[in-house]
């Protein structure tokens, strides 16, 4: 079995939180459309927060892109900082003459 899930869609996770908003229970739509209740729990507070409806100190949807976002840059960045670092520590062995003295 994999470990990794693919994320259901954004517009089929729209349409669960609809549901709930509309009376119907988290736990009746799990056994339906046979996904974890918690799943659509997740989503409904998620909705909320993304609304502004929910103070919880919970993390916008935006918000989480956009730390996404900036850790990838971040990585990428690290990266192109250590290539850099290494090619200098080599331009600089290849400048210095072997064998001589500072004397």
């Amino acid at each position: 079995m994999p470990k990794f899930r693919v994320p259901y869609p954004p517009e089929f996770r729209r349409q669960m939180v609809e549901l709930v908003r509309s009376g119907r229970t988290p736990e009746e739509l799990s056994r339906e459309f046979e996904l974890t209740a918690q799943s659509i729990w997740n989503w409904v507070r998620q909705a909320e927060r993304d609304d502004g409806t929910r103070k919880d100190g919970g993390v916008t949807t935006q918000d989480l892109e956009e730390l996404s976002k900036l850790r990838r840059e971040n990585h990428r960045l690290r990266q192109e900082r250590d290539i850099l670092a290494k090619a200098a520590a080599w331009f600089a062995r290849e400048r210095t003459p072997s064998g001589s003295s500072n004397s």
